[in-house]
């Protein structure tokens, strides 16, 4: 649908990216609610250093940054460029979502938009607390009804086959590793947050999902390790696994049937 005229597509890929920016918008400003303890649903938004509230005018995704030059209208304290940074990045992801998926199938478009939100929420929070809210993990379990309303009993099956054979393994492991380090080897957020992206993906791409936070995970280590943050020594892996959904959701399945056929020559 998305290809049927040119000016279709623009007006499509225009929306889909200004919806992005939204989304970014509002999965950031959460985000820090939750690392600061405030509720989403209360209170206005407010200048996170001089705490005057904001005004419409304030809240236009980037554009709003832009024009103010990257400060604070009100106390001239430097805006964070987190916030034009995760505005451009949700665009991204929901251009990217709408060109692999089209709308063919709305109810696979939207699961993917939706749980990039939730997941891009969690790798902010995560980033910032080493936690992962358990509130983020439900809104994760409840969008698992779109498979289940679009593939019916075997897309259930096949998610709660995926989350199980994922988490119960790893559940046992992470006890053993934490008996023989004697220190928490992964946190409990990271464990369940890989369970309900297991109820999503199935076993196989959840598989391959912990394979490329892995390597992710790593990486970040070592950048970390050469930050003078007093949480350079703490991977937050949940902004592993958040970030390594991305590939997995656009590529995962392609990649997967291409490297299964390599043992069908």
């Amino acid at each position: 649908m998305l290809f049927l005229s040119a000016s279709l597509t623009v007006y499509v890929l225009s929306l889909t990216a200004l919806l992005g920016l939204v989304a970014g918008s509002f999965c950031n400003a959460w985000a820090w609610r939750l690392a600061h303890h405030e509720s989403i649903a209360r209170g206005r938004s407010h200048c996170a250093v001089c705490g005057h509230s904001l005004s419409a005018g304030d809240l236009i995704p980037l554009a709003s940054y832009l024009a103010l030059r990257g400060k604070c209208r009100y106390c001239g304290a430097h805006i964070s460029r987190r916030y034009p940074i995760a505005e451009a990045v949700m665009a991204l992801y929901f251009l990217s979502v709408v060109l692999r998926y089209d709308f063919t199938s709305l109810f696979t478009t939207l699961r993917w938009l939706f749980l990039g939100c939730v997941l891009f929420t969690v790798a902010l929070v995560d980033w910032d607390t080493r936690e992962i809210p358990d509130r983020l993990h439900i809104l994760g379990i409840l969008l698992f009804l779109l498979r289940g309303a679009q593939e019916g009993l075997s897309g259930i099956c096949s998610g709660l086959l995926g989350a199980a054979a994922v988490f119960i393994p790893l559940f046992v492991l992470v006890l053993i590793a934490d008996k023989v380090l004697g220190r928490e080897s992964m946190g409990g957020g990271d464990l369940k947050l890989l369970g309900v992206l297991g109820l999503h993906f199935g076993l196989a791409l959840t598989v391959l999902l912990l394979i490329l936070s892995c390597i992710t995970g790593l990486v970040m280590g070592f950048l970390l390790k050469h930050t003078k943050s007093k949480d350079a020594g703490l991977i937050p892996f949940g902004t592993a696994v958040a970030l390594s959904a991305w590939p997995v959701i656009l590529f995962g399945s392609p990649l997967l049937s291409w490297y299964l056929s390599l043992f069908s020559l």
